[in-house]
């Protein structure tokens, strides 16, 4: 398992903290430095069952100075994941990528029902 996270991110701390009391391993990779690309997202997408719109960090600093909230609803989707390979601060992190499953951010309830 694969989990982007950002090291001053509050909710990706609380995740790592769950998965290390859990012994589950997990390469941990900074969302910021090495952000996951185009082919990455676009796979993790597919897994995920859920609308693109779910992968955008819509809390953060950046997506709102870009004003993607407006912005996104007209974009095709090929936009939309060329703009999240292109920074890994407009992705919902922490993004825990597994063989068969993706989570997106971190709801305890929802990470125990898949690894737990």
């Amino acid at each position: 398992m694969k989990v982007y996270c950002y090291e001053r991110c509050s909710t990706c701390k609380k995740a790592l903290k769950w998965l290390e009391e859990k012994n589950i391993p997990a390469e941990v990779i900074d969302i910021k430095g090495d952000h996951p690309d185009e082919a990455v997202l676009r796979a993790a997408h597919q897994l995920s069952g859920q609308p693109l719109k779910k992968f955008f960090n819509t809390s953060g600093m950046l997506y709102r100075s870009m004003e993607l909230s407006s912005k996104l609803p007209s974009m095709s989707e090929d936009e939309q994941f060329g703009l999240l390979a292109s920074d890994g601060m407009l992705v919902k992190r922490p993004l825990l990528i597994g063989d068969d499953f993706v989570l997106l951010g971190f709801k305890e309830k929802e990470w125990e029902e898949k690894l737990g």
